[in-house]
């Protein structure tokens, strides 16, 4: 595996949970969400670039359970078009299935009730996801 940090975005209509990785790309970490409906979204994306200089983005592509694309797809498609103007780091689609779901069973193991953890669940998804990528490039 290459050195060099990765981030990963879990796209939602509300926020997106974001997640970056150490440079051994060992330990996965939240950063804080970004709200999917603010002004300046294209420049808060540049701005975490820039500060982390990513080597792989990684999104989570989210398909039904079943495996066939949702609408949520088609989102993730026109985000990955913008992030694709602000870096020449490769864009890499990840399996988000079961993010959500991993998210909040880590969250109730650390003791954070639901009502609690709504501010964290995004990120933490995305964290699922940079785990997933990391695991992926590991094969």
């Amino acid at each position: 595996m290459a050195r060099g940090r990765r981030i990963a975005f879990d796209y939602g209509d509300v926020r997106i949970g974001v997640s970056i990785c150490d440079p051994d790309g060992i330990l996965a970490t939240p950063l804080d969400f970004l709200d999917a409906r603010d002004s300046r979204l294209h420049q808060r994306i540049s701005e975490l670039l820039a500060e982390y200089q990513p080597i792989t983005i990684f999104l989570g592509n989210p398909k039904h359970l079943s495996g066939v694309d949702g609408e949520a797809v088609a989102k993730v498609a026109k985000f990955s078009e913008l992030i694709a103007t602000l870096t020449q780091a490769p864009i890499v689609l990840v399996d988000e299935r079961f993010s959500t779901r991993e998210a909040q069973r880590k969250l109730h193991e650390a003791g954070k009730s639901a009502k609690n953890s709504r501010s964290l669940i995004d990120s933490m998804s995305a964290v699922a996801i940079l785990e997933a990528g990391l695991a992926n490039e590991t094969r």
